[in-house]
Formats: structure tokens, sequence, C-alpha cells
């Protein structure tokens, strides 16, 4: 722990490939605001004690990234929402009481995306591959908007659970969009392709492929792989290799989930467009 601990930090562990110190120096040039942040490898059995001290110090807010997400959300004193549909915490806040609140802005930060894409309407059917904490993040900024959710995993029971477990929560409500869970025989057997694939898996960092039937997507579906790379991720390269041109990896997620993180510390929306230009330039 440094001395003189910046205001805000990322906490990872791994950490040193992190793009979140270039990405709020952007914010911060961009905005006129004064935002010192950095990033923290934080051993792995000391998130708590790290944590804490670094708020307890001169810290002002923090956002989280693997593998702390969920125990930063069993750490915090309050949650959002999102955090609460996440079960995981991507960004602390330290309110004016003292307190500290936990948000997850990864699920808004791919809305963001999506839309800026021009992909994504109310009534998009969507097909979301996982149900890990990526999946799970992204549930309530997608039904919110009023999308139909269909989530497939190849441990099919795990889907089932998380589905079952956001439908009986609190901030589920019944106006929101469709969610369901298909199995391997019901993804068979779709008739028609979706508008929208998304990658929620961690399948890219091994180059493994969920290689899905092609009933249930043409040329005009979406791909999108929550990951990000120089070139295309192997879930990117495989369907574009299929014919599929409408492709597009994380780090337009990574930009504006920021972007969010951003605005809950200081109030001030930043143009994550913008950033997201100068970011791609520098990969």
């Amino acid at each position: 722990m440094p001395q003189t601990p910046p205001f805000f930090l990322v906490l990872g562990n791994p950490i040193e490939h992190s793009k979140s110190p270039l990405i709020h120096s952007l914010f911060a040039k961009q905005t006129g605001i004064e935002h010192v942040y950095d990033k923290a490898l934080v051993p792995l059995e000391h998130f708590d004690d790290f944590t804490l001290n670094f708020f307890k110090q001169a810290g002002k807010g923090a956002n989280v990234t693997v593998p702390f997400k969920e125990q930063a959300f069993r750490l915090v004193d309050d949650h959002t929402n999102s955090a609460l549909a996440a079960g995981a915490v991507n960004t602390i806040i330290k309110t004016k009481e003292g307190k500290l609140l936990g948000d997850n802005t990864d699920g808004y930060g791919l809305l963001c995306d999506l839309n800026e894409k021009k992909w994504i309407a109310e009534g998009s059917r969507i097909l979301l591959l996982g149900a890990g904490g990526a999946a799970k993040g992204t549930i309530l900024p997608l039904l919110e908007y009023n999308t139909k959710v269909s989530i497939f995993n190849r441990t099919y029971q795990k889907a089932i659970e998380m589905v079952e477990r956001f439908k009986g929560s609190t901030y589920y409500q019944s106006d929101f969009g469709e969610l369901n869970v298909l199995s391997l025989e019901d993804l068979t057997a779709e008739q028609s392709a979706f508008d929208i694939i998304i990658n929620a898996t961690a399948s890219s960092l091994s180059s493994e492929v969920l290689k899905l039937p092609g009933n249930v997507f043409n040329s005009q579906t979406a791909f999108y792989d929550m990951f990000y790379a120089k070139t295309d991720t192997a879930f990117l390269a495989y369907y574009r290799d299929k014919g599929c041109n409408h492709l597009a990896d994380g780090l337009g997620m990574l930009v504006y989930q920021a972007a969010l993180a951003f605005k809950a510390w200081h109030g001030v929306m930043p143009d994550a467009k913008q950033v997201l230009a100068q970011v791609k330039n520098v990969l």
C-alpha cells in the first residue's frame, strides 16, 4: 500500500494488463476534473483489509476486477439494484456519510455499447451464453430495456438457478422484458435467428468456441464477446467465418462501464465514445 494512496484505484489480481488507468486519465483530461487513478495488485488473501485501509486513508472510490467482484459485494455496506442483481460489485463509492456503496456498471456499460452500435431495440431477441458472474450482471439492464433474453449454458441447471434467483428477487418487475432458459434441445428447435448473441463465458480466454446450431443465427445477427483482444477473439473469428459481419468485442463495454463509474463518483458523464476511439488507437 503506497504511503499516499491515490483517490481512486482499480483492484485486481492480476492487474498489470488493466486499461482502466488509461481510460480514467482520458476522462479526467476531457472533463477537467481532478481524478487521480491508479491500479493495485491486491494479494488474494488480503482484499478486505487492503480495500478498507484504502478507504480509511484517502480513497474516494474504486473499481474492482477479477477475482474480487463477489468479495467486494460482501464487503460493502450498501448496494445498488444492479449490484444486487449481479451479486457482484465492480464499483465502490464512498458516500458523504463514510459508508461504502457497491454498484455494478458492467451490464449498463454493455447496454450503452449496444445502443451506440444501434444493435439493440425494445423487443430484441437476445441469446446470452453463460450463467456466471458476467451473465448475471447483464440481465437487469437488458430486461429493463424490454428485450427478450434467453439464457443458454452448458450446465443447464446452473442457468435455471440463475433465472429463478433473478425472478424471485425484489428488483425483478413484472413489466420487464422476457427471460427464459434454453436447453440444447430447445436451441436446436428454435424457429428463427436471434438479433443479438452475447458471449458471457470465459471461453475466449482459452480460445474455445461454443459452436451454435445454424438455425439460431444468420448474417444479420450481431455477435458480441464480452472479452476483448487486439484481433478477433476466437468466438468472433469463428462466426466471421460463418458469414456474420456484425461483430464486436468487449472494449466498448469496458469504456462505458468506466464512464458510468466516473459519473457515480463525480456526477459528470464523460464522452465515452471519444475515449473509446482513443483507447483503440493505443491497443
